[in-house]
C-alpha cells in the first residue's frame, strides 16, 4: 500500500472548504470541477458545471487530502463517527494548524498536554469535519 488519504464529500462548498484548508496546510491545491470532466452529459449540467468532481491537496510528494462535491440529490454529507488526525512535528507547527483549523469552528478539546501527547487538541471547523491534532512525546531510548 502506497497511502490513506481521507476523502470528504460536500454539498456544494467543496471549494470554499478546500481554499480554506489550502491556507490552513500551506499546501498546493489542484481542482476540477464538473464542466471540465470528459464523457457524462450529467456532469456539464448548469447546476453543477461548477462544482468540484476532485480536488487535492499536496504538501511536496504527500497528498493530503482530497475532497469534491457530491451531486445534486444525492444527499447531504454526515460525519458522524469518524474525525480527521493530524500528527504534527512540532509545537509552532501544531499551534499554528489549531489556530487556523478551528477559525469560525467550534474547538472541542483545547491543545493541551495528555498522558500520550505534549500536545493534543479537538476541533470542528466551520464546514463540519471533525479533527484531531496531535504532537507525541519523545520516545525514551
Amino acid at each position: 500500500m502506497k497511502e490513506v488519504v481521507t476523502f470528504l464529500n460536500f454539498d456544494g462548498d467543496c471549494r470554499e472548504a478546500v481554499e480554506f484548508y489550502k491556507k490552513c496546510f500551506g499546501a498546493e491545491l489542484f481542482l476540477m470541477t464538473y464542466g471540465e470532466a470528459p464523457g457524462d452529459p450529467a456532469w456539464k449540467a448548469e447546476d453543477v458545471k461548477d462544482k468540484i468532481l476532485h480536488s487535492g491537496l499536496t504538501k511536496g510528494s504527500t497528498t493530503i487530502l482530497m475532497a469534491a462535491d457530491v451531486m445534486p440529490g444525492a444527499g447531504a454529507r454526515q460525519y458522524n463517527g469518524f474525525g480527521v488526525a493530524i500528527q504534527c512535528e512540532s509545537v509552532p507547527e501544531i499551534d499554528a494548524l489549531f489556530a487556523a483549523l478551528s477559525e469560525n469552528g467550534k474547538v472541542t478539546m483545547p491543545l493541551r498536554e495528555t498522558f500520550w501527547a505534549a500536545r493534543f487538541g479537538m476541533l470542528t471547523d466551520q464546514f463540519g469535519i471533525c479533527w484531531m491534532v496531535n504532537l507525541g512525546k519523545p520516545h525514551p531510548e
